[in-house]
């Protein structure tokens, strides 16, 4: 066999170990270091492996994993998402669908703090499902609206998805940060108008709430916008000016988030001491996966996989766009089984260099990947957030909840399509970076 076709057979063995419950990050290490070792020889493995465990460990782009993790976790405990959800309650909650508009804009603004799909899913349930219950929304529609809202944590910056796929592409992590921001509040804006849609189609879905005083609303704005606007500058901010780097930025945003968790005294010792346990088990999962695909990345870069694979695709028939939307339909059946953070470390190095042969531009296609990825999250069988939703409601079933998210899936594929229309939507922030 040519080490192309090792490659490939490295991929069919990969996703057979996966359908076994094999964990992701223990598949990549074996298959990576096996295929090394039958291309070369033992000893270059071993030394290949070693080195590079030490070099992801020992990398200091990578410390702005835990510190952002660390961030959203400090979020979660402290409570900030209910002052958040109550601005924008209070703003749209009059409204028909005003409720489920104001959980998406509540998952926007908690997306700027947190950078997790599952922990936005899981405050925002907890936070929101009893408000719309208590107007009478009906279950599945609320319970979608929530698991799909809380996508939007990884669109808007701080994101831990984006910075793996700048660590796996070695693109700039603050220039996407920046790149995700303009198609973060296209897709809240899609997301709201389907949510409207639908209850306008049928109002029993999501009837009006209360009416609240002006006066009531702007305070509510005030209490709940203030500590978001300025966690989010602190980090976003200093980013744009250039005064300091992205790990430099999760340190500020973990050091934010903390000083206005204590100033409003919701963060218990417990929570705190929560909030760093479980940062250090996900950082350490993570960074473990970081490190296995970077082996796995080695033995591919030596098969010639990928630049084959690159080349083999500009010399097909059919435009780019084409090419893409099939990229993106591998994306969406490979997101129904796998999670995300490890699906984009086994796939940014096969699917990176077919994007720049067909010209794509890495920032944009980084957008668009993480679009497809919060896809993977909400349909069958796995879909995380739909779960975790359910694991907070459980009056709801789970395929009710399923039902629910397919005008939300809609709308994300209307938010790629623009984004692939109007490139520059993406690229605007990212362009001023110098």
């Amino acid at each position: 066999m040519t080490p192309i076709h090792i490659g490939l057979l490295s991929i069919v063995i990969i996703f057979i170990l996966l359908f076994a419950r094999m964990p992701v990050a223990y598949v990549m290490l074996v298959v990576g270091m096996t295929g090394f070792a039958y291309l070369t020889n033992t000893k270059a493995m071993f030394s290949v492996t070693v080195q590079t465990m030490y070099n992801t460990f020992a990398s200091y782009s990578l410390i702005v994993v835990p510190l952002f993790v660390w961030m959203g976790y400090i979020a979660f405990y402290s409570g900030l998402s209910s002052r958040i959800y109550d601005a924008t309650y209070k703003v749209m909650g009059s409204m028909k669908a005003g409720l489920a508009m104001a959980t998406i804009g509540a998952c926007t603004a908690f997306g700027a703090i947190c950078g997790s799909t599952t922990a936005t899913a899981a405050t925002m349930s907890a936070v929101a499902l009893p408000e719309m219950k208590k107007y009478d929304y009906d279950n599945s529609f609320a319970t979608a609206t929530v698991a799909s809202a809380a996508i939007l944590g990884v669109m808007i910056p701080p994101s831990v998805i984006f910075i793996l796929y700048g660590i796996a592409s070695g693109q700039s992590i603050a220039k996407l940060f920046l790149a995700g921001i303009f198609p973060g509040f296209l897709l809240m804006g899609l997301f709201m108008l389907t949510a409207y849609l639908q209850a306008a189609r049928n109002p029993l879905l999501g009837p009006p709430g209360p009416k609240v005083p002006w006066g009531e609303k702007i305070m509510a704005v005030a209490l709940g916008g203030v500590e978001v606007i300025f966690i989010f500058i602190a980090v976003m901010g200093g980013l744009f000016a250039g005064y300091f780097t992205p790990t430099e930025a999760g340190a500020v945003g973990a050091f934010a988030t903390l000083i206005v968790a204590l100033v409003r005294r919701k963060l218990t010792w417990q929570g705190f001491i929560d909030s760093l346990a479980d940062s250090v088990r996900i950082s350490a999962m993570i960074m473990f996966l970081v490190a296995a695909a970077a082996i796995y990345g080695r033995f591919l870069a030596i098969t010639g996989l990928p630049a084959g694979l690159a080349r083999w695709a500009v010399g097909l028939p059919l435009p780019p766009v084409a090419i893409l939307a099939v990229i993106l339909f591998i994306y969406l059946v490979l997101g129904c089984f796998i999670d995300a953070l490890a699906l984009i470390l086994l796939t940014v190095p096969i699917f990176y260099p077919v994007a720049l042969s067909l010209g794509f531009d890495p920032i944009w296609f980084g957008v668009i990947i993480v679009l497809a990825l919060g896809m993977g999250v909400i349909t069958p069988p796995v879909g995380a957030n739909v779960y975790v939703v359910a694991g907070v409601d459980r009056e709801t079933p789970v395929m009710d909840i399923f039902r629910g998210v397919w005008p939300y899936l809609l709308a994300i594929f209307a938010c790629i399509a623009v984004l692939t229309m109007f490139p520059q939507i993406a690229l605007f922030l990212p362009n001023l970076l110098k």
